[in-house]
């Protein structure tokens, strides 16, 4: 028997609390309703009223991620142009213990989305989203003088989203090779070697704000 609608409203919260707390601790790859049950100390049958199927407790926890990682703490900017972009990436890297455990289940999803159509074109969305949301911050840097009046903002935005985004799989899978520090340089390298070179701007090259 389904619960009633305010006992399920009520059981929401709870299912989604026990949802993060096995992608937390195992991944997508121990992601099952079993598993989701026994952290909420209850039975499978109460959460098929949630989820009848395993793609809908994925599609469930990849929105969960989704919004948790939007409301994720974020450095504020302390001026416009690259120095905007190095606080938007430097906020995906795995630099902080919930940083690497957020990423590590990012990671842990893409196995499931290179198998399932939707899913990936859903995770396709989120990488247009994302480049859409950097490439303006690549705009106001040319406007600038931080950049070449030729740069492609879309191409550096796209440039800069792949980068992060290896650089966190190099952190995760290698994290005496990559600490903080190092994450840190590389970013930095990497926006130093768009900016305009000495030549181009008749001075000093730019460097965002640390």
């Amino acid at each position: 028997m389904p619960p009633a609608p305010g006992d399920r409203e009520a059981r929401r919260e709870d299912v989604s609390q026990a949802v993060w707390h096995v992608l937390a601790d195992k991944g997508f790859s121990g992601l099952t309703l079993r598993a989701v049950a026994t952290a909420m100390s209850a039975s499978t049958g109460m959460l098929m009223h949630y989820f009848p199927t395993k793609r809908a407790l994925i599609a469930h926890a990849l929105d969960l991620l989704e919004k948790r990682t939007a409301e994720r703490p974020r450095r504020e900017p302390p001026t416009e142009g690259l120095a905007t972009v190095r606080a938007m990436l430097l906020d995906i890297l795995p630099l902080t213990a919930d940083d690497t455990a957020r990423n590590r289940i990012w990671v842990s999803s893409w196995d499931l989305a290179l198998a399932d159509d939707g899913l990936a074109t859903d995770q396709s969305d989120r990488y247009i989203r994302l480049r859409s949301a950097i490439r303006p911050h690549f705009e106001a840097a040319r406007s600038l003088g931080e950049l070449p009046a030729t740069a492609d903002p879309e191409q550096l935005a796209a440039t800069a989203v792949a980068f992060t985004h290896g650089l966190v799989v190099q952190a995760l899978f290698d994290p005496g090779r990559f600490p903080e520090d190092v994450q840190i340089a590389m970013l930095d390298d990497l926006l130093a070697s768009i900016a305009l070179t000495q030549s181009d701007a008749g001075a000093g090259r730019p460097v965002p704000d640390q």
